[in-house]
């Protein structure tokens, strides 16, 4: 922006720079609206075994966090038009001692356009949550993160009100087949005891089973945050593996973009996922990560040196048979 200053026969040229921070939902719904995409790739490097990270690459750099640098920025150059948004999981990058090219991949996706989720679902309490908060935003530069909600509201206090701008995703119904073991079992709610130790009587008993509840707490938990496009940055986690959950959630959250973990690799398809979208194609973004960056290992006209564009074959694929059903 320039503004012209006039003084008598001088005039002075200021340029002035006018920085204003958007929301995370408000910059994800623009860039889903613009690639016409809800489509999350999961920048998980893995090189342990055949089909992983092309062995040449891995002959060509040695370094670890050089071979996972440039595998990412070869896919993130290759696919970044057609996708709004890349989610690295931190584990991976641990494993093979690659922060570095964590932090680089980060910094090349947002030259690409791209937001970034960290899926780390660290969490603790008081002091400790607020740290894990600051290095995911402040030292890792991400745009949103992943965060374990079942150690109550303390533990997520922190990231919502000291970083108002960025986006959580609260686990609340997670891909993985034992997930089951807890978050499908009925918690029971009782709001009255009365009577002695030795004659208790019981009113208005509730059973509703965990994931349920968890989907109760975000809501609580999001009442007072800004609304932009009918959503606040407070999401959650549903898989995709389970559409019936994904359903009774999304009736329960009306204004939390929901991350779908499960397409491709772990079975789940584009009408698995569907619920969790309104009318108007937003609501929820759906990673795949194995599916897209290893997909020249499963497709032969792609040689490991093509893997970029196999990624992006499959995206477009995955774009039409996703838009196909949630009518983007």
């Amino acid at each position: 922006m320039v503004i012209i200053i006039i003084h008598g026969i001088n005039y002075f040229i200021i340029k002035i720079d006018i920085f204003f921070t958007m929301y995370f939902v408000e910059r994800l719904i623009q860039r889903i609206k613009e690639k016409q995409s809800v489509i999350c790739m999961g920048l998980d490097p893995r090189m342990d075994n055949r089909g992983e990270i092309p062995q040449y690459l891995i002959n060509q750099y040695e370094d670890s966090n050089t071979i996972i640098l440039e595998f990412n920025k070869q896919l993130i150059e290759s696919c970044h038009e057609l996708i709004p948004i890349v989610k690295p999981q931190i584990a991976f990058y641990e494993k093979y001692d690659a922060l570095k090219a964590l932090k680089e991949t980060i910094k090349y996706a947002h030259k690409h356009d791209l937001e970034v989720i960290l899926d780390s679902k660290r969490n603790d309490i008081g002091t400790t949550s607020a740290a894990y908060a600051y290095s995911t935003f402040n030292i890792y530069g991400a745009d949103a993160c992943t965060l374990n909600g079942y150690l109550g509201y303390d533990s997520i206090k922190p990231y919502i009100d000291g970083y108002k701008e960025k986006g959580l995703f609260v686990l609340v119904k997670t891909s993985n087949p034992s997930s089951n073991e807890f978050q499908n079992l009925f918690s029971v709610r009782i709001d009255k005891i009365n009577g002695p130790e030795t004659s208790i009587k019981i009113e208005n008993i509730e059973l509703e089973r965990n994931y349920v509840h968890m989907a109760k707490l975000v809501r609580k938990w999001s009442e007072n945050l800004n609304i932009f496009s009918n959503y606040h940055n407070l999401g959650i986690v549903v898989g995709a593996t389970f559409p019936n959950e994904l359903k009774s959630i999304r009736e329960l959250l009306k204004h939390s973009f929901i991350l779908i973990p499960g397409y491709g690799h772990q079975g789940a398809h584009a009408k698995d996922i569907k619920s969790g979208f309104f009318s108007d194609g937003l609501g929820g973004i759906v990673n795949a990560a194995r599916s897209i960056i290893y997909a020249y290992h499963k497709n032969p006209k792609f040689s490991p040196e093509k893997f970029a564009f196999a990624a992006r074959e499959e995206i477009i694929q995955m774009n039409k048979n996703i838009n196909r059903e949630i009518n983007l």
